[in-house]
């Protein structure tokens, strides 16, 4: 099998970016770096990308991550690639990562992931299940997940009309409900920061309060609540898990994050059909 790497970037810190696609290309695999409308001060760290040798698209209005995957799954067909490993500017790959997860992209398979994240905050695990040797979930994280070109594309790619939050979550429903496995590389772990992620005591369960701005957390509701009515067709257990998580979310933004009073009122913005922030 052959893998393609697309990094999207907005605004990416340039040391870690080089260093990122640089460790793609040791691993002798061919990446793609998509711009989603950085100011010109990014310029210089874009230039030192392409200087590798890697295509970099730029556009000059920002649309969100969806947009950039897609032209990832694009980048992958035109090369050959039967599986596009999708990772985000700020996400670190460990030696022999990719090859941790190539022995789980098989038939049937849709998506491969890690199945731990290692936050600031703490690790972080998917709820799972074995089933038939395989280690399942119903939606994993976007960044460092190994996709099937031909199902995402089987699919219709990513959710470009979600812009950046939910798109992973409504690739993976898709995939799931196409009869496709949500899979997870078991041991294997990728380090990735979510936002200002800190963990947080509630009656004593550990909860993430990922300390987003007022104006995601719109755009989260929102996108959650779309998905809402085909979650609850697939599987009910993980439709409410996920509808408690978003609950959860909100909360903690209102409650014990900085600027509470606008998220608060970003997170209500978010309930009503057709909010955009």
């Amino acid at each position: 099998m052959t893998v393609a790497v697309v990094v999207p970037t907005y605004r990416p810190e340039p040391s870690d970016l080089l260093a990122l696609v640089t460790s793609i290309q040791a691993a002798g695999l061919s990446v793609l770096v998509t711009d989603d409308a950085s100011p010109a001060t990014f310029d210089p760290a874009l230039r030192a990308v392409e200087a590798l040798g890697v295509t970099v698209l730029r556009h000059e209005r920002n649309a969100g991550i969806a947009r950039g995957l897609n032209e990832g799954l694009g980048f992958a067909f035109d090369s050959g690639a039967s599986w596009l490993l999708t990772v985000d500017q700020d996400s670190e790959l460990p030696a022999g990562y990719i090859n941790s997860l190539v022995p789980w992209a098989v038939a049937g398979v849709g998506v491969v992931a890690a199945e731990l994240i290692a936050d600031a905050s703490g690790s972080i695990s998917y709820p799972s299940r074995l089933v038939n040797g395989q280690l399942i979930t119903e939606e994993v994280m976007q960044t460092g997940s190994l996709w099937s070109v031909d199902a995402m594309n089987s699919v219709g790619g990513f959710d470009e009309s979600l812009g950046i939050d939910a798109v992973d979550a409504a690739a993976c429903l898709r995939i799931r409900e196409h009869g496709l496995r949500v899979v997870l590389a078991p041991g294997v772990s990728l380090s990735h920061h979510l936002g200002n992620t800190r963990q947080v005591q509630i009656f004593g369960k550990t909860v993430l309060a990922t300390g987003h701005s007022a104006s995601r957390r719109t755009t989260m509701v929102r996108n959650r609540l779309k998905l809402a009515p085909a979650e609850f067709r697939q599987s009910p257990i993980h439709a409410m898990r996920t509808l408690r998580r978003v609950a959860v979310n909100v909360a903690l933004g209102a409650l014990v994050e900085e600027d509470r009073l606008a998220k608060a009122k970003a997170g209500l913005r978010g309930l009503r059909p057709g909010s955009k922030r």
